[in-house]
C-alpha cells in the first residue's frame, strides 16, 4: 500500500506517475508579526508600496515574455495586475499598519483575512473561488516584503508540479513539456490552475488538504485525476495498476479525440449541436481543439471582477468582438451579467442581503442598474456584427422581467441608431430557464424569445431546495430526480411547440449517464466544458433515437430517484462500457443507487 493517500478535486482528467517538485510553499506560517514605533509607520507603508510596485513590474515582464504555449493567458496576468493596482486592498493594509502599528507583512495578512471572509459568503462557486487570485497576489507581495524569490529553479527531467497555488505568471518561465501534472492546495473546479491544466492537456487536482505537509520534494507519487487522489510512495501493485490504467486512458483519449470534429449525430441521423461553456478567452483554444461547434454560454462576469471601476463600452466591445472573430462563424452566445450583491461587484459591494441566492441578482440586478446593463447591451449588439452571435438573459422568472429586459434592449437599439453605430439589429435573444416559475410558464415565455437555454445547475438547486456546496445536504443534489427530468421535458416540449430551439448547459450536459435521456427529449444542443466534448460526442454517435426514446419512456414511468438511477446504471453502463469506464471513475456510483 502507498505510504499516504490524500484527496482533492480533479479538474483535468488523467493519470501521472513521477517525482514531486514543489514551488511557492505557503509563506504564511513563517511571516514575521511585529509591532513598530509610531515614527516607522510611514516608512513601513512605503515598504508595502514598493513591494506592490515590484510585484506589478514582475508581472508586466512576464506578460511580455510569455512562451508560446501560454500566450493565451495574458488576460489572466492582466487581471492579476489589476488586483495589485486596486487601491482598496492597499488602503486596507495601510490602515492596519497605521492604526495597529504593525509591520506590513502582518497587516497584509489581516487585510487578506477580511477579504476572505467577504468572499466566503458568496454563493456562486466561480466568483467565490476568485479569492484564490487575491491570495496569489498577496503571496507575491509577501515574497517581495520578505526578500524571497518568486521564481522557479531549473527543473531537470519531467516532474509533477506541486504548489500552494498556481497562476499562469508562476509557470511562464517553465519548460511546459517537463510538467506531467499539477496539484495545488488551493483552488476549485473553476480555478485558473484547472484552466491552465486543461489548456496544456495534463492531469490536475486542486483543493488538496495536507498537500504541503504530506509530500516532500523528490518523493515518487501518482496523480489520479480521475478520482482526485494522490498516492505517495505507491506499492509495486499500485504502480502496476496505475501504469495500466494510464495507458488505457491515454489510448481512449486519443481514440475519441481523433473523431471529435465529427458532428454530434446519432446513428439514425438526429443531429445535436455540441457547444462549450467558457468564461475566459484562454479556453477558446480548448473549445476548438476538442471539437466544440460553438460557445453555448459565454459568462461575461469576469470582465467586471477584480477591478476598481466598471469596464467601458469600448473595452467590452473589443472583448466581445475578438471572441466572435476568433470563433470564425461558429455560434457565440453571450449571457448578460449574472451579478448580484453576493458576487462582489466592487461598486455595489455595500449591498447586504440575508439570502443573496434569492435576492437582487442576475437580470433583477441589471434592471435596477440600467446604465450598467445598457453599456453591456450596446457592446454585445455592436460586437455581434462580427460573427454568428446570440445573447440571453439569466434568471428570468416570468414575462414581466423578460419584457422589461427587452424594453431596455429596444431603447439601446434606438440609441445606437441615433449614434450612427453599426450593430446587429436582429440578434437572436433567448433566456436562461433556471427557475421553477420559468418552467411552469415556458409555453408563455417561448412565444416571446428566439431560444431557451436550460441552466441545470441552478434549476436543480431551486427545484429541490438544496445548496449543492453545503456538505450536509449535497447528497440531495440529484440530476435524475423525477421533478428535474419532468421540468426539462416540459421546457423542451414548450420550446418545440413554439418553433424555437432549446439548449442545455450545466453539468448535466456533460454527464454521460444523462445524455441519452436528453437525446430522448430531442434537445437541440448541449453546452459543456471543452474537455468533455469528445466523449459526449462519441456517445451521441453510437446511439439511436429509438433507444433514447425508449429509455426516456421507461425513466418517466419511475417514481423514485433510486429506481431511475438503477435503471440508468443498468442500461447506459451496459450499453457504453468503454466510454463510461473513465467517466464512472469520476462519479460515486454508490450515491447513484
Amino acid at each position: 500500500m502507498a505510504k499516504k493517500v490524500i484527496t482533492g478535486i480533479p479538474v483535468s482528467s488523467g493519470i501521472a506517475i513521477g517525482k514531486a517538485f514543489f514551488m511557492n510553499r505557503r509563506l504564511y506560517g513563517a511571516i514575521p508579526r511585529q509591532s513598530i514605533a509610531q515614527d516607522l509607520v510611514e516608512s513601513e507603508a512605503e515598504r508595502l508600496r514598493q513591494a506592490v510596485d515590484c510585484a506589478i513590474s514582475d508581472l508586466v515582464a512576464v506578460r511580455e515574455d510569455l512562451p508560446k504555449e501560454l500566450s493565451d493567458h495574458a488576460l489572466l496576468i492582466d487581471s492579476h495586475i489589476t488586483i495589485l493596482r486596486d487601491p482598496k486592498l492597499s488602503k486596507s493594509v495601510v490602515k492596519y499598519i497605521t492604526t495597529m502599528q504593525i509591520n506590513a507583512e502582518w497587516a497584509l495578512l489581516k487585510a487578506i483575512k477580511d477579504t476572505e471572509e467577504t468572499f466566503a459568503a458568496i454563493k456562486d462557486d466561480y466568483i467565490r473561488e476568485r479569492i484564490q487570485d487575491v491570495r496569489l497576489m498577496a503571496d507575491r507581495v509577501l515574497s517581495k516584503l520578505m526578500g524571497l524569490s518568486s521564481g522557479l529553479t531549473a527543473i531537470e527531467g519531467r516532474i509533477i508540479l506541486l504548489a500552494h497555488d498556481l497562476a499562469p505568471s508562476d509557470t511562464a518561465g517553465l519548460e511546459v513539456d517537463k510538467i506531467m501534472a499539477f496539484s495545488t492546495t488551493e483552488g476549485g473546479k473553476t480555478s485558473h490552475t484547472g484552466i491552465l491544466a486543461r489548456t496544456l492537456q495534463i492531469p490536475a487536482i486542486v483543493g488538496v488538504s495536507g498537500l504541503e505537509d504530506n509530500i516532500t520534494d523528490g518523493e515518487f507519487i501518482i496523480i489520479d485525476a480521475l478520482k482526485g487522489r494522490i498516492l505517495v510512495e505507491p506499492s509495486e501493485e499500485e504502480l502496476a495498476h496505475y501504469t495500466e490504467l494510464q495507458n488505457r486512458f491515454e489510448t481512449y483519449q486519443k481514440s475519441i479525440h481523433r473523431n471529435c470534429h465529427l458532428p454530434g449525430e446519432t446513428i439514425d441521423g438526429f443531429r445535436v449541436a455540441v457547444h462549450s461553456n467558457i468564461e475566459l478567452f484562454e479556453e477558446v483554444a480548448a473549445v476548438l481543439d476538442y471539437g466544440g461547434e460553438g460557445i453555448g454560454l459565454f459568462r461575461t462576469e469576469y470582465s467586471y471582477m477584480n477591478r476598481p471601476s466598471l469596464p467601458t463600452e469600448e473595452e467590452l466591445y473589443e472583448e466581445y468582438k475578438e471572441l466572435a472573430e476568433i470563433m470564425d462563424g461558429k455560434k457565440v452566445t453571450y449571457r448578460t451579467l449574472d451579478l448580484g450583491s453576493d458576487k462582489l461587484l466592487s461598486q455595489h459591494a455595500q449591498i447586504s442581503e440575508r439570502n443573496p441566492a434569492l435576492g437582487l441578482r442576475s437580470i433583477r440586478f441589471c434592471l435596477q442598474h440600467k446604465d450598467m446593463f445598457k453599456t453591456q447591451l450596446r457592446a454585445i449588439l455592436r460586437a455581434a456584427v462580427h460573427g454568428n452571435c446570440a445573447m440571453m438573459y439569466p434568471m428570468i422568472s416570468g414575462l414581466r422581467e423578460l419584457r422589461e429586459a427587452n424594453k431596455v434592449l429596444f431603447e439601446v437599439k434606438q440609441d445606437l441608431r441615433r449614434d450612427g453605430l453599426h450593430f446587429a439589429e436582429n440578434i437572436p435573444v433567448g433566456i436562461m430557464v433556471e427557475l421553477p416559475s420559468a418552467v411552469m410558464t415556458a409555453e408563455l415565455l417561448a412565444r416571446e424569445v428566439d431560444f431557451f437555454s436550460i441552466g441545470t445547475n441552478d434549476l436543480i438547486q431551486y427545484s429541490l431546495g438544496i445548496d449543492r456546496t453545503n456538505k450536509d445536504v449535497s447528497y440531495l443534489y440529484q440530476p435524475l430526480h423525477p421533478a428535474v427530468l419532468r421540468s426539462i421535458k416540459m421546457v423542451v416540449d414548450a420550446a418545440h411547440q413554439s418553433g424555437i430551439e432549446v439548449s442545455l448547459c450545466g453539468e448535466v450536459a456533460s454527464d454521460p449517464f444523462c445524455v441519452p435521456i436528453l437525446l430522448g427529449m430531442q434537445i437541440d444542443s448541449l453546452s459543456m466544458n471543452p474537455q468533455a466534448i469528445p466523449g459526449i460526442k462519441r456517445i451521441i454517435r453510437q446511439t439511436t433515437m429509438d433507444e433514447c426514446k425508449t429509455l426516456l419512456r421507461r425513466i418517466l414511468d419511475c417514481r423514485t430517484v433510486m429506481k431511475i438511477n438503477r435503471l440508468v446504471m443498468d442500461s447506459i453502463f451496459t450499453r457504453f462500457p468503454e466510454e463510461l469506464t473513465f467517466y464512472s471513475s469520476l462519479l460515486d456510483l454508490d450515491d447513484m443507487v
